[in-house]
């Protein structure tokens, strides 16, 4: 289901590169050198009971997916779990160079403290939690634009061929089928879900300052399989912990990917 959008990204990247690709038979991104920063929502983290290395990178995240379907000149797989602006900064970029042709981003979560607030409101009652998501909402306004910022520019400086496609990240909860779903109340879920729309809304900002940058919403990928949805591609509070409020394979591969395609 996947090849057709895949050949036609492709196949579009290429002409916007002056690429010839051989083969119309298969998708194939020969030519461009695609390199994968961010966090755990672009390393894989909850897509996989088996990852490839203590980043917690998956087969199934959507960089790995992408690679396989396109088959690109080159593919550096950087994103590690527990990223934020500044360790991508400073033990991810080093991938980045002149020949750097497409570059893909997930950041700013961890930066203002996002798996705190899960825990938050998991563990206390509704005050404990509105008061982490308002802590994470001012620091999201204040401090992470500057963040994003730099490393914008740092990825701009040391990739300046290069297009980069920032991905945001989803509501977590569905949250017209919030009543009849367990779990967090609806007053936790609509926080939470506001709390990702600002962070949304403040990447997509600082990305717009950027002409070689792209945002690409995922929110829109995810309607339909949201917490409380009949078919979810995100889990909800899980062992292992740290899969929890992240994507399933299915959300890698049904959100992520077509997200990062259109991105192209």
């Amino acid at each position: 289901m996947r090849r057709s959008p895949l050949l036609a990204s492709a196949v579009a990247l290429a002409a916007a590169l002056g690429i010839t690709l051989g083969g119309a038979s298969s998708a194939s991104a020969g030519g461009v050198n695609y390199v994968a920063l961010g966090d755990s929502y672009s390393s894989g983290v909850g897509s996989t009971s088996n990852y490839l290395n203590s980043c917690d990178q998956s087969t199934a995240a959507y960089p790995y997916l992408y690679d396989t379907a396109t088959n690109p000149s080159s593919f550096s797989f950087q994103a590690c779990t527990g990223a934020t602006t500044s360790s991508t900064e400073s033990s991810q970029l080093g991938a980045l160079n002149s020949g750097t042709t497409l570059v893909s981003v997930t950041d700013g979560g961890n930066d203002v403290g996002f798996s705190t607030v899960m825990e938050d409101c998991v563990l206390g009652d509704d005050s404990y939690c509105l008061s982490a998501i308002h802590t994470a909402e001012n620091t999201t306004k204040n401090q992470l634009p500057g963040w994003l910022d730099t490393l914008y520019s740092d990825i701009r400086s040391d990739a300046p061929n290069a297009h980069v496609v920032v991905l945001g990240y989803p509501e977590f909860y569905d949250l017209s089928q919030s009543s009849s779903c367990v779990g967090l109340d609806s007053t936790k879920r609509t926080a939470l879900d506001q709390g990702a729309d600002l962070l949304d809304s403040v990447i997509a900002g600082e990305v717009a300052k950027y002409g070689n940058f792209t945002f690409k919403d995922v929110r829109p990928y995810f309607a339909g399989h949201q917490l409380c949805d009949s078919d979810e591609w995100l889990h909800s509070l899980t062992w292992p912990i740290s899969d929890s409020y992240h994507p399933t394979a299915a959300g890698q591969s049904g959100a992520y990917l077509p997200a990062f395609e259109a991105g192209l």
